[in-house]
């Protein structure tokens, strides 16, 4: 099996009930970079259903400070610092996110974790600030982190090139915003939001939440040629149908590849 996956945790809204939040990894031989942790400790239970082991976590990008993102990433630093503690963790934790994150994940830690946890933050935890257009070397890959524009909440995405040399791009959990167009045009994997078929549009109101449709974000995929499309970040009232109608409705506007995930679920890259 192709060692570079792309490791699907969880691919729903902040409200859902049958999902779990959207959040990710990228596997790179025996290591992981994960981005954001979801909304609670149910995270655990996937990545132990997954397999992927805390003590191949070292990196972690938290996109922004919405709770179906952040609150996870407090289980995660409890965890982490437990096996630390144990002597079950070799090396340090890096978790990068932008300047107004680290007060955020330092507070909420503080409040809600013990001390004995909370001051490996500093110790061997470290909380690093990435700025728009910054370029970090992750793993083996040199991830660039930009700011998606958000209308809502300061949020940033990254791209990178993959160990194919195949270039994946996560836009965040917004629509698309011309201005980062460089960062994303090229791309032949866009990981994009799409919170309900453009047919449910007056059901669900994605707009006046500031989130995609299908057909706008498979409209935005073939506007730029991008090859490969995975779709996430959805209401639940049908999961089981999901992919079908999500397929559907996407390949009426995108000649391209459409992935729409399980949670717990593996896309070779």
């Amino acid at each position: 099996m192709n060692s570079e996956l792309l490791y699907v945790f969880g691919t729903g809204n902040a409200t859902v009930t049958n999902l779990y939040n959207t959040c990710f990894a990228l596997r790179d031989g025996d290591e992981y970079f994960m981005v954001d942790a979801g909304g609670g400790n149910g995270i655990l239970k996937i990545l132990d259903n997954m397999q992927v082991p805390l003590e191949h976590i070292h990196h972690i990008f938290v996109t922004h400070a919405h709770t179906d993102h952040v609150l996870g990433i407090v289980w995660m630093v409890r965890m982490i610092a437990t096996k630390m503690k144990k002597d079950q963790y070799v090396g340090d934790t890096y978790i990068y996110c932008h300047s107004e994150l680290i007060e955020t994940i330092r507070t909420l830690c503080r409040l809600t974790i013990q001390d004995k946890f909370y001051n490996m933050i500093g110790d061997r935890i470290h909380l690093e600030e990435v700025k728009d257009g910054e370029t970090r070397h992750i793993l083996s890959y040199d991830v660039t982190f930009f700011d998606i524009h958000s209308t809502k909440l300061k949020q940033f995405g990254f791209t990178l090139t993959l160990n194919n040399g195949r270039k994946l791009t996560c836009a965040g959990d917004e629509p698309y915003n011309p201005v980062c167009e460089k960062y994303v045009r090229g791309s032949d994997w866009l990981l994009h939001e799409a919170f309900c078929l453009y047919a449910e549009r007056d059901i669900w109101k994605p707009y006046e939440k500031h989130h995609s449709t299908v057909k706008d974000a498979c409209e935005l995929a073939e506007s730029l040629g991008i090859p490969n499309l995975v779709l996430w970040h959805t209401e639940d009232s049908n999961v089981a149908g999901r992919e079908r109608l999500y397929k559907s409705e996407g390949k009426r506007y995108y000649s391209g590849n459409i992935y729409v995930p399980d949670d717990e679920s593996l896309i070779a890259l």
